[in-house]
């Protein structure tokens, strides 16, 4: 059985799975789907057509599944969904897709959008991420797994960050961040592997490896691309492997400092 506060507004056809706590004055679309176990704290608006899944906290204020903060946008049938496990602190903003970007905006478990976080329409977000207070993502970035953003950075459309990949605090971030990197300034530039979340995460000798191949990629002086085609010749670590990958696939480049051949 659910426990949903007498001043909530819920309209018809919204589904609520079981034990389900809606706090006062929430407010509720038809085309809601809440699952097991989650919390909706007062005042919080869901909107729109949102599946929300299971044992997640929706804090005060949150708004979740608004019409996408695109002009292009004109009632086209799109979509929210959060997987399960998630925080979402006070005041955060979360945007449904667009018909141009797929129509879909997702949230994969276990992440973490403190408050005011904002993502854009066409968002792709996996699991195990933290994103701090006042992190902005626009319109169609993709994030990877166990990715960290720092309070008070925005990131700019169409950007893809990889895989255990963390972003300082009061960065500006335009291009695309490799998996296991870790960028910061203003505009963001790498700065290193992101060690300390590796070794949380990852063997002592992928990361070896890891080292070897960042200081080839990227203080060598030679072409990105030529080195990462070399690398990836030559490897069998797995988490290389998606780092040069990554690269190679880039379409709005990685934001280094380029060093000549004399070093």
């Amino acid at each position: 059985m659910s426990n949903i506060h007498a001043t909530a507004i819920i309209d018809e056809g919204a589904t609520i799975g079981e034990n389900v706590t809606i706090g006062p004055f929430v407010t509720l679309s038809s085309q809601t789907v809440i699952g097991d176990n989650s919390v909706v704290d007062a005042h919080a608006v869901i909107a729109g057509k949102t599946t929300i899944g299971k044992n997640n906290h929706i804090f005060s204020h949150a708004v979740v599944g608004s019409i996408p903060q695109d002009l292009k946008y004109s009632g086209e049938d799109v979509e929210l969904i959060i997987g399960d496990n998630n925080k979402i602190r006070e005041f955060t903003l979360i945007n449904p897709g667009t018909k141009g970007g797929g129509s879909i905006t997702k949230i994969g478990n276990n992440n973490l959008l403190m408050g005011y976080v904002h993502l854009g329409h066409d968002v792709i977000m996996g699991d195990n991420c933290i994103l701090a207070n006042g992190a902005t993502l626009a319109g169609h970035v993709i994030l990877g797994n166990n990715v960290v953003i720092g309070g008070l950075t925005p990131i700019h459309q169409f950007v893809h960050i990889g895989d255990f990949a963390m972003i300082a605090g009061a960065s500006a971030l335009s291009q695309d961040i490799p998996p296991y990197c870790l960028a910061e300034g203003n505009r963001a530039t790498l700065r290193g592997l992101n060690l300390t979340g590796l070794r949380r995460h990852i063997e002592r000798d992928e990361i070896n490896e890891l080292k070897v191949a960042y200081k080839e990629l990227f203080e060598s002086g030679q072409a990105l691309q030529d080195s990462a085609e070399e690398i990836l010749k030559d490897t069998s670590s797995k988490s290389v492997k998606n780092l040069v990958e990554f690269i190679m696939n880039s379409k709005r480049g990685i934001p280094f400092i380029r060093k000549n051949n004399n070093g």
